[in-house]
């Protein structure tokens, strides 16, 4: 671990995952211990146009006895390299090596036997596949989604049989830009140089986004695909996002209290198909990354958070509630229905004329 560029208290290493067609890869994870020793960490990821800044993310678990973890996915943030393209990936499994590499060294090497993954947007998306495809292996002890990309925030038309016929192009040239909408009016209401309040590096983070490829579009696609056919997490999941969906084309005021990004109703339809244990939670007023929302809603969603933490992935060795026989296994009961057997069988045993 070196000193990571928020400065101490966090620090990040860089975990070298080989080489593709454009070159070297990596991923970076960024890592933030509390003062006092934990055995629970929380593992967050990113999501499109993005990487690890909330810090007051981190503060709310840390405070809360977690250990904080954050991955850069490769070609994002502190992974993107000079000669990468950003953000790109032909399939999202390629973000599992890292995901796997960073809780083998959450449990195995920092100790930690309980981990809590928190996915926002796209990385709600890779993480929901990724605790799937590892469901058996003991590694997540929860899901926390915050606005995942569980669908695109276009008309059906488009998302399903056109990009459908796009997709199946996107193998002779996946590094053709689209011709898409930018990030415009959500990146003007978080940044502080625009109409928001938070200040993050806009070369990591380019208040336009990065342009779409046709191979990330396909990868999405496929993955979203995968997650309407049903996955099998079987760890309690909570699914978070905004009551509303902008419409605008153009700068509104209502950019501030509405998920701009993504169609919340597509959420909420999909949350259900990730397992059998889902809890959906819904803000009014949130954005499409509920934890950059205005003062008043970002304290909802963290005291929403932390009674599903404390309910849903309570300390390892905690006790398990004891639950009250039913009326019909209590002692009384047994013996009411012991004496009708009785009364039933010496009726049966008397003779009639």
């Amino acid at each position: 671990m070196e000193t990571d560029v928020l400065g101490l208290p966090y620090e990040r290493h860089t975990i070298d995952l080989g080489t593709d067609d454009e070159g070297p890869v990596v991923a970076t994870l960024v890592r933030r211990r509390g003062q006092t020793p934990s055995r629970r960490a929380v593992l967050y990821v990113h999501g499109f146009v993005d990487y690890f800044f909330q810090t007051h993310l981190a503060d709310f678990f840390v405070e809360r006895g977690w250990d904080f973890y954050a991955l850069d996915l490769r070609k994002y943030g502190r992974s993107l390299l000079p000669h990468q393209t950003p953000n790109f990936a032909r399939s999202l499994t390629e973000y599992f090596p890292e995901l796997d590499e960073a809780a083998r060294i959450i449990r195995e090497q920092d100790g930690h036997d309980q981990l809590l993954v928190a996915g926002h947007s796209t990385g709600g998306l890779i993480t929901s596949l990724w605790s799937h495809a590892r469901a058996d292996r003991g590694i997540v002890d929860g899901l926390f989604l915050n606005s995942p990309f569980f669908d695109f925030n276009v008309p059906w038309i488009l998302r399903r049989p056109l990009m459908g016929i796009v997709g199946r192009t996107s193998g002779r040239n996946p590094y053709r830009k689209l011709p898409v909408g930018t990030l415009g009016v959500y990146g003007q209401s978080l940044h502080s140089d625009h109409r928001g309040e938070w200040t993050y590096q806009l070369d990591w983070k380019p208040l336009l986004g990065f342009p779409v490829r046709i191979g990330w579009l396909e990868a999405i696609r496929r993955g979203q695909a995968r997650l309407r056919a049903g996955l099998a997490v079987n760890v309690p999941v909570l699914v978070a996002c905004s009551t509303r969906t902008f419409r605008g084309r153009g700068w509104s005021e209502d950019a501030r209290v509405t998920d701009s990004v993504l169609d919340v109703e597509h959420i909420v339809r999909w949350a259900p198909r990730l397992g059998p244990r889902v809890t959906i939670a819904r803000f009014d007023g949130g954005m499409h990354d509920l934890t950059l929302s205005g003062k008043d809603v970002r304290e909802e969603v963290f005291r929403e958070l932390g009674r599903w933490v404390d309910a849903f992935v309570p300390p390892a060795g905690t006790p398990l509630e004891e639950i009250p026989p039913a009326p019909e296994d209590s002692p009384t009961a047994a013996a009411g229905v012991a004496r009708a057997e009785q009364e039933t069988g010496a009726k049966a045993d008397t003779p009639t004329a």
